[in-house]
């Protein structure tokens, strides 16, 4: 729970009021590795991500505070099990920070291509992650994926069994048109304050689909939520 320190309980304790938290957003990028995933589309999704990285209309929003920064985590997903970290926590706090992200994610390799889409247990570890990430203002999930949940539990069970407390989960929907994947994914999927779907037609749209989603969720909260208490999960 986010709590305020009233200003007068520090004068007459002599306590000092809680410094500004140093970052504004944690937020968790999940990809979709499943078998629906062809090495070529894995090609377009990895590179893309990373293209949208370096995006000059990306960077300006990661770093329209100087003194606010995003943490990012990257992992990709496609079994109950078979989740591997693609980026471990960092602080984006200038170009090259973002720029070596973007490298790593660029260069990194699939770990795995025959399992399918266990979408509930990629969204229950990137809840995991969140327990591991620095204290910041706000946290968000954005997990994208290009087919619904076949193998375990869903996403509703995944809220019900896992600590989204205060953590807002975007969609990015790629293709699916026949089965109404953009539907599945704004009533299945995403929830929390703000949530919501991006869509790309193919994965040959996934970059731009990407910086447009990167930008609507690293856009510098407005200077009234600075005084709000950073989010701190896990112990």
């Amino acid at each position: 729970m986010r709590v305020l320190l009233p200003p007068l309980l520090a004068l007459v304790t002599g306590a000092a009021l809680p410094a500004q938290a140093s970052c504004r957003l944690a937020l968790v990028l999940a990809l979709d590795v499943s078998s629906s995933v062809d090495p070529y589309e894995d090609r377009l999704q990895r590179r893309g991500l990373a293209a949208a990285l370096m995006a000059e209309d990306v960077q300006a929003a990661i770093l329209a505070d100087p003194d606010f920064h995003v943490a990012l985590h990257v992992f990709e997903w496609s079994g109950r099990y078979q989740q591997t970290t693609l980026l471990e926590w960092r602080l984006l706090r200038g170009p090259a920070d973002i720029a070596d992200a973007a490298a790593a994610l660029a260069e990194s390799n699939r770990g795995y291509a025959n399992f399918p889409t266990a979408l509930g247990y990629a969204l229950g570890h990137a809840a995991t992650q969140l327990d591991r990430a620095p204290a910041c203002e706000r946290q968000t999930v954005d997990v994208s994926g290009d087919g619904r949940n076949n193998a375990g539990f869903g996403p509703q069970t995944a809220y019900r069994h896992f600590d989204f407390a205060d953590v807002t989960v975007n969609g990015l929907a790629i293709g699916g048109s026949e089965d109404h994947l953009p539907h599945y994914y704004q009533t299945e999927v995403i929830r929390g304050p703000g949530a919501f779907v991006e869509i790309a037609a193919d994965f040959l749209g996934f970059q731009r689909a990407m910086e447009r989603k990167l930008i609507r969720e690293t856009s510098s909260p407005q200077i009234g939520a600075r005084d709000i208490a950073p989010t701190r999960r896990g112990g």
